[in-house]
């Protein structure tokens, strides 16, 4: 599942006419990287979730065979947050552990390692903290799980990358309607379900314009702040 469905507050202007997924970097929409990376990795079947200017990206991105993919949407009138948004889905993600990405990141990690991965609740991808989140989001003790509190005095705080793969058991108790993921996460955490890993390659946080153009020259093209 990719998620789709922010307003991108932070992007504006670049978002007062498309969402944030159609933004441009380098040669391609941000969304189209994401799409690319997972089925190069052997994800085809999708979901993609959106609300605002929603319909801009199923004409823009289509029903996926361009891609390989096979693409369907959720569609939402108004955002339910990452937990209401993935619970709404749930339909469309069937019965086994999914994985769900961020729509507005943009890194090299790996997408195919996590298939041989199978959660408990959830699996998540940490990375090193970038200077924007100095402080981080959780902690990884030795054995590959997460905690919400330093499991040791020593302990180094990580940023959550936005990828991660769920159990749909995580949602399927949430009443349908909207709520955001960070406390459903923080309780199966709490209750020693939920393991990670570090990724330490390149990885964006596409959170502002000035980021978008960090990205847009690292992809060896001037800055598409238009």
């Amino acid at each position: 599942m990719i998620l789709a469905a922010g307003r991108g507050e932070r992007m504006r202007p670049l978002t007062d006419q498309r969402p944030k997924p159609l933004l441009r970097a380098g040669d391609r929409m941000l969304i189209e990287y994401q799409i690319m990376a997972l089925v190069a990795a052997g994800f085809s079947d999708l979901v993609i979730n959106h609300a605002y200017l929603g319909t801009q990206i199923e004409a823009a991105i289509g029903d996926g065979r361009r891609y390989g993919a096979t693409i369907r949407y959720s569609p939402e009138t108004t955002a339910l947050e990452t937990g209401g948004g993935i619970r709404k889905a749930l339909p469309l993600l069937g019965d086994e552990p999914f994985l769900v990405v961020n729509g507005d990141i943009w890194c090299d990690y790996p997408f195919a390692t996590l298939r041989t991965i199978q959660p408990a609740l959830a699996h998540l991808i940490l990375v090193p903290n970038p200077p924007h989140h100095p402080d981080g989001d959780f902690w990884l003790d030795q054995k590959g799980w997460v905690h919400n509190q330093p499991p040791t005095v020593d302990s180094i705080a990580l940023t959550f990358s936005g990828i991660a793969l769920y159990h749909p058991v995580l949602f399927v108790d949430q009443k349908p309607g909207r709520f955001p993921l960070a406390p459903l996460l923080r309780e199966a955490i709490a209750a020693g379900e939920v393991s990670g890993e570090v990724w330490s390659g390149q990885w964006f946080d596409i959170g502002t314009p000035q980021r978008l153009a960090a990205l847009d020259t690292l992809l060896g093209k001037a800055p598409a702040l238009h």
